[in-house]
């Protein structure tokens, strides 16, 4: 038997590959940086620790400074890669360490903090490229009252456009919080597919929390309500990509504006106690089909406020990493080595993760009384260039080339979360404001009825007039968008 002391004194053999520097000497980063000694396939070689605790060496390799070091520390010593080994660092910080790797030019990734409770050792295998959500600069909030739980435990609770990023999302948390009854509703049975196998770990696909259904379909909608008698209703369906609504106004009209009429007015019919219609920062001062539906979509929320049916709004900006969203096509873009398309130098939107909207989501949602449009703290707008910048250092592309393409119509330099005619109202909660908004005008149901008529008919320009007429603020543009007039080319995709 070879003695322990000859095997503690054998010099470090270092496999060939870029030179990395772990930050964070404790368990996850001792137990990180063993796996990558032994596995040279992932082509990362640690040379030493950052960390703020006092210590020289960790299993054979020096601490070569404090976190505060990491500029210092990678011209210093030729690093190539910064790994963040500390799954329990707050956002801010990790967000601070992320900074300073970048201004050094390295290619940065870290463990997330789930490894944290993973009852396992760290591996090679466990390591993610940063997510630019790291650079936001904010802390996010992903913790859910217990007052808020109780709205959905032990109630018969139905997602819309449960399929979609918003709405499994919310079937994911609402589950967690053990509710008598989980109906996942959506028009597209792959999506419900993918959902099940997400939320259950198995997708059979023959049990009744599973609902095909189309909201345009007011029949089907109230079939629905009578069966399973949801008691919280979600509302997440909808268009919600902006150049596709201006080519198809009607559309965006059917399902945005008349399906979530059905949904209220099956809610209400059948006794519903909570209605919550997920709407979108585009909402307020409209200048595209999107942001005019889903603004109509909130004045018949207001419309309907005053029964027994507790019924609210809730507005805000894009969300990172949904499906379409910027992020992807701006990670296809770089992996594939394609011109980064963007639409203006100056344009700014606000993000957040879709794990703390859904949870500010439920936190409004407990809130609704009358109608109200609850407005989520999104913190300060991001320049899209920055966003771009920033994540191409983090891949370790230092050369990106940035396209811009122009604003296409309907889309703003910068959006809002309130209009110049909302008063902003704080609740008791710190990141979730509440505003009334304007009065409706006497024959808004009449004007609902014309709108519906002229999408049905599919009168794309008198569409768009009567959205005008209904929504003040919406011009919509003096010439009509062809319809179907052929490809879109770039392609910016904002997620509500």
């Amino acid at each position: 038997m070879v003695p322990d002391r000859w095997w503690r004194r054998r010099p470090v053999t270092q496999p060939r590959g870029s030179r990395t520097l772990i930050l964070g000497a404790g368990d996850a980063g001792r137990t990180l940086t063993q796996d990558l000694l032994r596995s040279p396939e992932y082509g990362l070689s640690p040379i030493g620790f950052l960390d703020d605790v006092e210590k020289s060496r960790v299993d054979r390799l020096p601490v070569l400074g404090t976190l505060g070091e990491v500029e210092r520390v990678v011209r210093a010593h030729g690093v190539d890669v910064v790994i963040v080994a500390i799954p329990s660092l707050p956002p801010i910080e990790l967000g601070e360490l992320m900074r300073s790797a970048v201004r050094s030019g390295c290619r940065v990734r870290y463990l997330p903090s789930f490894h944290a409770a993973v009852q396992r050792e760290t591996r090679g295998g466990d390591l993610c490229e940063v997510p630019p959500a790291s650079l936001l600069g904010r802390d996010e909030v992903h913790v859910v009252r217990s007052a808020t739980q109780a709205t959905v435990r032990g109630r018969r609770v139905l997602v819309t456009g449960a399929g979609g990023s918003i709405g499994s999302e919310l079937c994911r948390q609402i589950r967690s919080y053990r509710p008598a009854a989980l109906f996942m509703l959506d028009h597209d049975e792959s999506n419900l597919h993918r959902l099940q196998l997400e939320v259950s770990g198995e997708a059979l696909l023959d049990t009744d929390e599973l609902i095909v259904a189309d909201i345009r379909d007011q029949a089907r909608v109230r079939q629905v309500f009578a069966t399973f008698r949801p008691q919280v209703v979600f509302h997440a369906a909808a268009h919600k990509h902006l150049p596709l609504l201006e080519r198809h106004p009607c559309e965006g009209v059917k399902s945005n504006v008349l399906g979530t009429a059905h949904l209220i007015d099956a809610a209400v019919e059948h006794g519903a106690e909570r209605f919550v219609l997920i709407s979108t920062d585009k909402a307020a001062a409209p200048t595209s089909v999107l942001g005019a539906t889903k603004r109509l979509a909130e004045l018949l929320v207001r419309s309907r406020a005053g029964g027994a049916t507790s019924i609210a709004s809730v507005r805000f900006g894009n969300v990172l990493g949904s499906r379409g969203s910027f992020l992807h096509t701006l990670a296809h873009q770089i992996a594939t080595h394609q011109p980064v398309t963007v639409t203006d130098p100056d344009v700014d939107r606000f993000f957040m993760t879709v794990e703390e909207a859904v949870g500010l989501v439920l936190e409004a949602g407990a809130m609704a009384e009358a109608g109200e449009t609850f407005v989520l703290d999104m913190g300060d707008p991001v320049r899209i260039v920055s966003l771009v910048e920033a994540y191409a250092m983090h891949v370790g592309v230092s050369d990106v080339r940035i396209r811009f393409t122009g604003l296409r119509p309907g889309e703003k330099l910068n959006e809002d979360l309130f209009s110049d005619a909302e008063e902003r109202i704080p609740t008791g909660h710190p990141r979730i404001s509440a505003t009334q908004g304007v009065a409706l005008p006497p024959d808004f149901a009449d004007q609902l009825a014309r709108l519906y008529d002229a999408a049905a008919s599919n009168l794309p320009d008198d569409t768009r007039k009567l959205l005008a007429d209904l929504v003040p603020e919406y011009t919509p543009p003096t010439l009509a968008v062809p319809a179907a007039s052929g490809l879109f080319g770039d392609f910016y995709p904002d997620d509500f």
